[in-house]
């Protein structure tokens, strides 16, 4: 779906380690790498909640770089077509659940489980500023299903974003900033902000959602070479709810978020094959 339903400090971790390694700081490079990344990460609970989640983890990582296959930080896709200047690929990615007992505007209420998001996504490179730094617009369409107990639709969104990439001319530094908003149909803003009458309270009334903007997102990440096979990285994200479609919702308790995490990435394994 999203970088934004990504909503526990393990997920957006996941996110960054893996964007790091695969933004591409020196070619050629390896058709895969296998290793171990870790670190700590801090974020809402879910958007608009006032209940944190804070999160350490330590995980293998692949990254894949096949001429149609692709393992990156945006999960398992299949790169269709690419020009130039443009790339269109099939995406899958998954996020992890969030327990309704841990969250207390959501206390009683049903949990959020594992989401898979897959759909297309159209990437288009507007201008190279200067050497080893590109902008790029992303636009992708996913599809939610929740997996829990079986298989469910849960709508689908909508994330335009602006990216700014740069690297270092000697490939050690790497620096990313981007700017997106995620608008989401009736049934996903359902999914996260509708109180139905039987979960309603006196602090909790019920309410009914509606499709639109979800929320608004400005980010940076940056990542370092120790060595050749140690890299440490850090990022930031700040959101904002206060335009969003739902911000009435007794459950969108805050109009901005911060998320903020640092993590270390260690690679194992590499092939020798070179991806082209």
């Amino acid at each position: 779906m999203m970088h934004a339903v990504r909503w526990t400090g393990a997920a957006l971790l996941a996110g960054c380690c893996l964007s790091a390694l695969a933004r591409e700081p020196a070619p050629p490079l390896p058709l895969w790498e296998l290793g171990v990344f870790g670190g700590a990460a801090t974020t809402p609970a879910y958007p608009g909640s006032n209940d944190r989640s804070t999160r350490s983890l330590a995980l293998p990582f692949l990254i894949y770089r096949g001429e149609v296959l692709r393992i990156d930080q945006s999960g398992i896709g299949a790169r269709l077509a690419r020009t130039e200047r443009t790339e269109f690929d099939i995406g899958l990615a998954a996020s992890l659940p969030a327990k309704s007992s841990d969250v207390s505007a959501r206390a009683g209420m049903p949990n959020l489980g594992t989401l898979l998001e897959v759909g297309p996504r159209l990437k288009v490179n507007l201008v190279d500023p200067s050497p080893g730094s590109r902008i790029r617009l992303d636009l992708p369409l996913r599809a939610v299903v929740e997996v829990r107990s079986g298989a469910r639709a849960q709508g689908w969104t909508f994330e335009p974003k602006v990216v700014y990439e740069a690297r270092a001319l000697d490939g050690n530094w790497t620096f990313d900033t981007n700017i997106g908003l995620v608008i989401g149909d009736r049934k996903v803003n359902r999914y996260f902000y509708e109180v139905q009458s039987q979960y309603a309270s006196v602090a909790r009334p019920a309410y009914e959602a509606d499709a639109g903007l979800m929320l608004v997102r400005v980010g940076a990440s940056s990542s370092r070479f120790i060595n050749p096979d140690l890299r440490v990285f850090g990022f930031v994200r700040y959101e904002s709810y206060a335009i969003a479609a739902n911000r009435d919702s007794p459950l969108m308790e805050r109009k901005n978020g911060m998320s903020a995490g640092v993590a270390f990435a260690w690679t194992i394994m590499r092939s020798s094959q070179m991806a082209r």
